[in-house]
C-alpha cells in the first residue's frame, strides 16, 4: 500500500450559500466539503473560520457572491452560478484576482421561455380571475366572465435578445406575433422578420406585449423605466422574467395603479420574496415565485452542471460553461 492510499483524502473546500436539492446536496457532499453558510448562526464568525480554506463558492444566481466575501476567501478559485444570471456576483473582484465563475445557461432556457408565454396568455386571457370566477360562483351569480383580450396576431417586443429573448420569440411565431427587438446591436443571426429595434421607448411603442429578458448589468438597471412603460400605453402589457433591477419597480406600481399600463406579469421582484405589499392589491398584475426554471427536469440539469464545472476544475479539465 502506497503512502497516498494511507493518507485521508483532502476534499476541495467549498463555501455553499444556500440550499440545493437533496438531489444534488448528495452528490457535492460526497465530493466536496461543503462549508453551509446559510445555515450559520453568527456569519461573520463562520466566515473568519472557514474563509482563508475555501477553494470555491457553490451559489444561487439571486445569491452571488459580493466583493466581502470574495475577499474573505484568500484561496478561492472559482465561483460556481446554480442559475443563469450572474449580476449578483461581483465579477470584477473576481477577475482582478483570476478567480473563474461559471453558470449554467442553456438547460433553463426553455422552461423559463415556457412560463413567460405562460404568462403572457394567463395576464392576457385572465385565466387566474376566471379561474375564481368559477369557484367563487360568480358565474352562476353573476354571469359571464368580462371579456378579455386577444394575444395571438399581436406585437411582441423583446428586450434582450440572448438565449431566453429568442426562445420566447419562436414561441411567438406560433401565434402569428409580429416580433421584435431591442439589444445593444443587430443579431444576425435573427430572421429577416424580426425588426431590430435599438431604443427601448421606441421598442415598447410599436408593442402590445413588451418581454424583459434581458442579463442584468449596472448598464441595464431600470432600463424600463417610467418613460417605456408609458410608450407601452394603457393596452400594453409587461412581462419580466430576467431580474426585478431591469424594472423600475415603483414605475411600473404607479403605472398599474394609475390604469397608464394595461397590464403586467411578473416572476421577479425587489426584495423578493418579500415584495411590495402595493402588488397583491392590484388586479391587473399577475405574480409569480421567480420560478422560471422550476421544473424537475430542470433543476437536475442546472445541478449537474454546477457540479460538472467545480469537478472540471479541481481535476484540470477546460470549464463547461465558463462566464470568467
Amino acid at each position: 500500500m502506497t503512502q497516498s492510499q494511507i493518507l485521508p483524502q483532502i476534499l476541495p473546500q467549498i463555501l455553499q450559500t444556500g440550499p440545493y436539492p437533496a438531489w444534488d446536496q448528495g452528490p457535492l457532499d460526497a465530493r466536496f466539503t461543503m462549508h453551509r453558510l446559510f445555515q450559520a448562526d453568527d456569519r461573520a464568525a463562520f466566515m473568519a473560520r472557514h474563509g482563508p480554506h475555501i477553494r470555491a463558492i457553490a451559489t444561487r444566481g439571486e445569491l452571488g457572491a459580493g466583493a466581502a466575501m470574495i475577499a474573505a476567501c484568500p484561496q478561492l478559485e472559482i465561483i460556481s452560478v446554480y442559475g443563469v444570471g450572474t449580476d449578483a456576483v461581483d465579477l470584477d473582484a473576481a477577475r482582478a484576482r483570476g478567480i473563474r465563475v461559471t453558470n449554467t445557461p442553456d438547460v433553463l432556457t426553455g422552461d423559463v421561455a415556457d412560463l413567460a408565454v405562460a404568462m403572457m396568455l394567463a395576464q392576457g386571457r385572465g385565466v387566474t380571475g376566471a379561474d375564481r370566477w368559477v369557484r367563487d360562483g360568480s358565474w352562476a351569480g353573476r354571469g359571464a366572465y368580462p371579456l378579455q383580450r386577444r394575444v395571438w396576431g399581436k406585437r411582441a417586443g423583446i428586450l434582450g435578445l440572448g438565449r431566453i429573448g429568442t426562445a420566447i420569440a419562436r414561441r411567438l411565431q406560433g401565434f402569428d406575433m409580429q416580433i421584435a427587438y431591442g439589444a445593444r446591436t443587430p443579431h444576425d443571426d435573427a430572421p429577416p422578420d424580426w425588426q431590430f429595434v435599438a431604443d427601448p421607448v421606441a421598442l415598447a411603442a410599436q408593442s402590445d406585449v413588451l418581454f424583459v429578458a434581458l442579463a442584468a448589468s449596472a448598464a441595464t438597471r431600470h432600463i424600463v423605466d417610467a418613460e417605456v412603460i408609458g410608450a407601452l400605453g394603457p393596452d400594453g402589457m409587461l412581462v419580466n422574467i430576467s431580474r426585478a433591477a431591469n424594472v423600475d419597480e415603483a414605475a411600473l406600481l404607479d403605472a398599474l395603479e394609475q390604469r397608464r399600463l394595461g397590464g403586467a406579469a411578473l416572476d421577479v421582484f425587489e426584495g423578493e420574496p418579500a415584495l411590495n405589499p402595493r402588488f397583491a392589491a392590484l388586479d391587473n398584475v399577475l405574480l409569480q415565485p421567480h420560478h422560471g426554471s422550476a421544473t424537475h427536469e430542470t433543476r437536475h440539469a442546472m445541478g449537474q452542471l454546477l457540479r460538472d464545472n467545480l469537478e472540471a476544475h479541481f481535476a484540470g479539465r477546460p470549464l463547461i460553461s465558463e462566464v470568467l
